[in-house]
């Protein structure tokens, strides 16, 4: 297992964590899609991990990809870690949060941009700030 930066023992993040943000960062779900708060969220400024604090992304990166989800087509470099994603019979890449490993989503290589990348993320597991 690797080993974060941020480590906690779960009942430290139940206490941290919504419920919600507990169930995407640290088991892996995923809200349903056209319900999260980021959505079709367009301020400027600059997302981070829920969990942990870390900044994930930054406001100029996010895009209105139409999967009901908030869609980035870059992360921040190095504060994104890939895993691929062998559930539900498919393979996806997975995404977490470098420093505390929390499940932010997945990435897809459909985004509209230069980059080619659409980071598809829960936005349970993130917060933002102007």
């Amino acid at each position: 297992m690797k080993k974060y930066s941020i480590e906690k023992p779960e009942t430290k993040w139940k206490e941290q964590l919504s419920e919600e943000q507990f169930r995407v960062l640290r088991e892996k779900g995923t809200e349903a899609p056209h319900t999260g708060k980021y959505n079709v969220h367009f301020e400027d400024g600059e997302y981070f991990c829920a969990g942990c604090g870390e900044k994930l992304f930054d406001s100029e990166a996010k895009f209105e990809s139409g999967c009901g989800w908030p869609s980035f087509d870059k992360a921040i470099e190095g504060k994104v870690e890939y895993i691929q994603d062998k559930t539900f019979g498919m393979i996806r890449t997975e995404i977490l949060c470098a420093n505390c490993g929390g499940h932010l989503g997945h990435v897809f290589d459909d985004g509209p941009t230069d980059t080619g990348q659409r980071y598809c993320v829960n936005s349970a597991s993130i917060n933002f700030n102007k």
